[in-house]
């Protein structure tokens, strides 16, 4: 599994703008190997946005940028963001939710 945490900086006003954009549903993600996709807030940094990804695989992560309409989310999003961003993506090795993980 491979996953993705990160944090996105939007313009003043417009975090909320950018939850909707990311948070409206989407089958073709899961389809593609999402298992999961979560988006939060914190009231201590009012124009942040993180996101929370875990993918089957990088390479379905990858695939997931080429999906027409996560390409046009993401043109969508553009002018939302301030630019600030970061993050980290690693590889899992275990969990102690999960047998044989």
């Amino acid at each position: 599994m491979f996953a993705n945490i990160g944090h996105l900086g939007t313009l003043p006003g417009k975090r909320d703008d950018l939850v909707a954009l990311l948070t409206r549903p989407s089958a073709e993600l899961g389809e593609i190997g999402c298992l999961l996709y979560e988006v939060g807030v914190s009231e201590d940094e009012p124009d942040t946005v993180y996101v929370a990804e875990l993918w089957t695989s990088a390479e379905a992560h990858r695939a997931s940028l080429a999906l027409p309409s996560v390409i046009a989310a993401i043109s969508e999003a553009r002018p939302l963001l301030s630019g600030a961003m970061g993050g980290t993506r690693f590889d899992v090795v275990g969990s102690p939710l999960r047998r044989g993980a």
